[in-house]
């Protein structure tokens, strides 16, 4: 009578703030007294407030049976509470469980509605294998239940039973597919019959087919727009199977597109078109066109008017779709779909760089790589800013202060630096995108070289491992492959496919390292891993550099500070390459100066390799040896030569002209396919398990264990060779800098942003300079008017060097025409006018030509074809949606595996063909056969009866006949019996008895002893070959 309520214990828990543990904990004590009473409100009430309890995060699981003690409350209102209880609590492993299995078979056959919601409304929570065995039989009458809530919930729930149990659908199939037929049936149930449909029909879609009518029926004629959705999902897997569907479904789905305003719908339409193939119809060209034109459109809408991101996403996601069929009318879209690049979720970016990645032609590349380089330098350089206010000093003063929140307030308007990850994800788009097809879709190399240095500037710095050293060796490994190093690879490629263009790439390969050097610190490692395909195009291409000593010498002071050991033996070799090239002149003479120059450059070579000769890595260890090795050959010899004078030419040593460069004059080197490795056969005796030593472990021991030397610092080495680090002198006051600087006016239009948006000012200055000297012949480009010099000098610059600064104008020369003798001339002499016009034509643009991978002939992966490098971004959205759907086709959201589902078939004498949950009918099989077993066993009982009655019927002795039933065990017996004499003969009976049983000997028999009563005329043939009987007599003989 005092008990608290649910209302109480509420009430109570707002009135202890600050002490709910407390005030719970006696609510608990309180609820473990209640729900023990014998009154059965009182325990109602308990049990109610510790649901409450349990939604709060305390267990109740302890309490288990008194909610089964409450669900067999005959009131209805407790009964409620007690299923509820077993919702919140029940658990598949709950040990009373077991005894709720009749308490749910009583309430799911009572006769109120009320009662019969109660146990279909639970038992998908609580259902396993056993208990929806035990209860199908009593669920399925109420398909046919006279009311329509009931046969909803039965059908839903039946659907759950058969996530656990699949022997529930073929079971139950029949009367919900007679619901479904039943054009009088409710709404709900139809709408819940068309979900457990939608959700069977993606596993076997071919059991579903003959539905189709029924379900184009509810599709044109309902109202119901979440039936819709299912039902075009539904469709979209029955398409493939019946292409006649596809004409069928254009124009209800046409129609269903232009008309609804619900956008779930419209998407579900739309998707529903994709996935059903009917955009890939060969059939309607003229309708598929159509449909995608409306579908393309719809979906622009969605992203331009609905400022909902998720619409932003999905829209996106169908367009990816639609991209693979139809590029161009996704094409025409291209200003909606890079408004999405920019957008604040990262999410739509990564869908909208996927999409622009496959609608990228010649036509919008520079204008899509443009608006991601913009992108990439806005937040390089918000990043720059981030990183130099971290820098500054504390404030000196409160204005400073002040000043400096004022400051961070405007600077957290701006949007945020973008993730590194996503960087980089960017920047590998870009180079796939510009690379793909073999460079198809690029006509301009000098503005790809360009955004190639861009990029190298902007690309972050990689990332190192929690360890510095790998366990194996003290080898430095990095988190991911530097995207600073695939953008060098870029430049190589570039150089060497495409001979056009090489000088420039040669060029810029030159100014990255030279960047390298100027803005790297003299006691900072490099890790830029560009600096490996760099070396190597600056040593492969060194004749074609504005300044090769210079370049040696960035080089050279680069390589004390490089770590990775694979851009360090890079770098080693395009040293040699690059001294080959500087000192191998074989035409200039051997002078004094050029004698010490050399020499002070060997020497200078020589003390930068020969620390590496120390180095862990055998590869930097081999080429340091080798290289110091032969250089320190080269000086002697240079030491020894005599120089030039003018009575005596002398000539550079032999090592110095001849036979270093030769190391590296040969075949020019090309690109190779990926696949070319595959096809190269392997040569005959070739073992590549045999160790290359025989004591390779124990060097390998002796190898680790050696100590290296501590390098100590040299005050001379450093002030020699190492450059100070630059130092930015700034005319601008500082008060300058330190404000904030106005923001960038970028058009917001991608057509109408130039590329001083996302290039620096020395790449822009360099554009301005080539462009200028390339256009210093054109009689249409309209230069700069303080410009002078050249051929193409203008004319009144002519007028002002001849006339002075004042020009007079009747010093200007007339000439007389002579029309009549121009028609002569041109009459005449038609030859020379006409090769005067072909003179004054314009040179045509130089052609480019990319050179294919080469690779062997062969059955290999990739032979006989160009195979483009495919650059891929660690964050491919792609990759991460399969692993997703992956998961999603084992696990629905019911947290429960449904893929055995997939292998069951509905029809009644089908069976599944590999289905994992074949318990029960393993079950069933084995039940079957032992009551065929028993079957024979008592069919076989009742012959060996009926062929005993015929022999007693024919005047055998019972015992005998018994015998001779027995024979076949007693066979061993029966042979310790008989003579010696008649051994043979008794052989000979034992074979006819056992034939007997089988009937062949038995109808002989039968047929000897009827046929003489019946047919007298059929016996004679048998009389002429008589068969002897063996039979035992009363004393066990055997007699015939």
């Amino acid at each position: 009578m005092f008990e608290k309520s649910l209302y109480d214990l509420i009430r109570g828990l707002r009135n202890h703030k600050g002490n709910e543990k407390e005030y719970i904990q006696n609510c608990l004590k309180e609820c473990r007294s209640e729900i023990r009473s014998q009154d059965m409100d009182v325990k109602a009430t308990a049990l109610l407030k510790l649901i409450y309890l349990e939604m709060v995060g305390h267990d109740m699981s302890w309490a288990s049976f008194h909610v089964l003690e409450v669900m067999s409350s005959p009131k209805y209102h407790q009964k409620r509470v007690g299923y509820l209880g077993a919702v919140q609590s029940f658990r598949p492993d709950t040990e009373v469980l077991m005894l709720a299995t009749n308490l749910l078979k009583k309430d799911l056959t009572a006769t109120a509605p009320n009662t019969i919601s109660l146990p279909i409304g639970a038992l998908p929570h609580i259902i396993t294998p056993s208990l929806a065995l035990s209860v199908l039989a009593d669920l399925l009458p109420r398909l046919t239940h006279s009311h329509a809530a009931i046969r909803k919930k039965t059908i839903v729930t039946l659907y759950r039973l058969a996530l656990v149990y699949p022997e529930t659908l073929r079971a139950a199939w029949p009367k919900i597919k007679e619901r479904l037929m039943d054009k009088d049936e409710d709404p709900s149930v139809t709408a819940a019959i068309v979900n457990v449909v939608c959700e069977l029909g993606w596993r076997r879609p071919k059991d579903f087919l003959p539905l189709a009518p029924r379900l184009f029926e509810l599709l044109v004629d309902g109202g119901n727009n979440w039936m819709a959705i299912k039902l075009i999902k539904l469709f979209a897997t029955l398409t493939p199977l019946e292409p006649r569907l596809v004409r069928k479904l254009l124009p209800p789905l046409t129609d269903l597109i232009r008309t609804t305003p619900a956008m779930s719908l419209l998407y579900e339409c739309i998707n529903g078109i994709i996935q059903g193939g009917i955009l890939g119809d060969p059939e309607d060209i003229s309708g598929r066109e159509e449909i995608a034109s409306l579908c393309v459109s719809k979906l622009r809408g969605m992203i331009m008017v609905n400022s909902d991101a998720n619409l932003k996403y999905v829209a996106l996601l169908a367009f990816n779709r639609i991209v693979v069929t139809h590029p161009f009318l996704v094409a025409q879209q291209e200003d909606v779909i890079l408004e999405c690049i920019d957008s604040a979720d990262i999410t739509i970016r990564i869908k909208a760089l996927d999409l622009v990645q496959g609608m990228v032609s010649s036509d919008n590349l520079v204008s899509i790589v443009s608006r991601l380089m913009r992108q990439l330098r806005a937040s390089s350089s918000l990043a720059g800013q981030n990183g130099a206010q971290k820098v500054d000093s504390e404030p000196d003063s409160d204005d400073e202060a002040g000043a400096q929140t004022n400051r961070r307030s405007k600077s957290q308007d701006h949007v945020p630096p973008l993730p590194e990850d996503y960087t980089v994800d960017v920047i590998g788009r870009i180079l796939n995108m510009c690379s793909q097809d073999n460079y198809a879709s690029l006509a301009d190399f000098d503005w790809y070289i360009d955004v190639l240095i861009q990029l190298v500037r902007l690309a972050p710095a990689p990332r190192r491992r929690e360890s510095d050293l790998d366990p194996s060796g003290p080898i430095p490994k990095y988190l991911a492959t530097d995207i600073s190093e695939k953008v060098g690879n870029e430049i190589r490629n570039v150089a060497v496919k495409v001979k056009a263009v090489r000088l420039a790439a040669v060029r810029a390969a030159e100014l990255i390292m030279n960047t390298l050097v100027a803005e790297s610190s003299a006691t900072h490692p490099v890790v830029s891993g560009s600096l490996k395909p760099i070396a190597w195009i600056v040593g492969e291409y060194a004749f074609q550099l504005s300044a090769p000593s210079d370049t040696l010498g960035s080089l050279l002071h680069l390589i004390p500070r490089i770590n990775n050991p694979e851009i360090l033996a890079t770098c080693l070799q395009a040293v040699i390459k690059l001294f080959a090239h500087v000192a191998g002149d074989d035409q200039a003479l051997w002078t004094s100066a050029r004698k010490s120059s050399i020499s002070l450059l060997m020497a200078r070579v020589i003390h930068v390799l020969e620390p590496l000769a120390l180095h862990p890595y055998l590869e930097v260890q081999e080429r340091a040896v080798e290289f110091t090795e032969l250089l320190k050959l080269t000086a002697e010899a240079a030491s020894g030569q005599v120089v030039s004078t003018d009575d005596a030419q002398q000539d550079a040593p032999l090592l110095l002209t001849q036979a270093i460069p030769s190391l590296f004059n040969g075949w020019e080197l090309n690109s190779v396919a990926v696949g070319a490795q595959l096809n190269v056969p392997m040569p005959e005796g070739l073992d590549l398990d045999e160790p290359i030593h025989p004591d390779l472990s124990r060097l390998l021991a002796q190898a680790d264990s050696l100590m290296l030397p501590i390098e100590s610092d040299d005050e001379f080495e450093a002030y020699y060779n190492q450059k100070p680090p630059p130092t930015s002198i700034a005319n601008e006051p500082a008060i300058n800098r330190i404000a904030d600087a106005p923001e960038e006016s970028v058009a917001s239009s991608y057509q109408q942003a130039g590329e001083e948006s996302y290039l620096d000012a020395d790449i822009i200055a360099r554009r301005r300079a080539e462009r200028a000297e390339r256009n210093r012949d054109d009689p249409f480009y309209i230069g700069e008017l303080n410009r002078s010099g050249g051929t193409s000098t203008p004319i009144h610059n002519i007028l002002q060097n001849e006339n002075g600064p004042d020009l007079d104008i009747d010093s200007i020369p007339i000439m007389k025409l002579d029309l009549d003798q121009l028609n002569t001339g041109l009459g005449g002499d038609n030859g020379t006018a006409a090769a005067q016009k072909q003179q004054q034509r314009p040179k045509p643009r130089q052609r480019i030509v990319i050179a294919a991978d080469e690779t062997l002939g062969g059955g290999g992966s990739g032979s006989g074809l160009s195979t483009p490098r495919n650059y891929e971004s660690e964050n491919n959205s792609d990759s991460f949606t399969k692993s997703r759907t992956k998961k999603l086709i084992k696990q629905s959201l019911l947290q429960v595996d449904s893929s055995h589902l997939g292998s069951l078939s509905l029809d009644a004498n089908g069976r599944p063909d590999d289905s994992p949950f074949d318990y029960e009918a393993q079950q069933r099989e084995e039940a079957e056969m032992a009551q065929a077993m028993k079957e024979v066993e008592r069919l076989r009982l009742e012959m060996q009866r009926a062929n005993e009655r015929i022999q007693v019927a024919q005047g055998v002795p019972a015992e005998e006949a018994v015998v001779v039933v027995k024979k076949k065990k007693k066979k061993k017996s029966v042979a310790k019996i008989a003579d010696p004499e008649e051994e043979g003969e008794s052989a000979g009976a034992v074979k006819v008895v056992k034939k007997k049983k089988k009937k062949p000997v038995t109808t002989e028999g039968e047929a000897g002893g009827a046929t003489a009563e019946a047919a007298p005329s059929e016996v004679k043939p048998k009389k002429k070959k008589p068969k002897r009987i063996v039979q035992l007599d009363e004393g066990g003989s055997l007699q015939s």
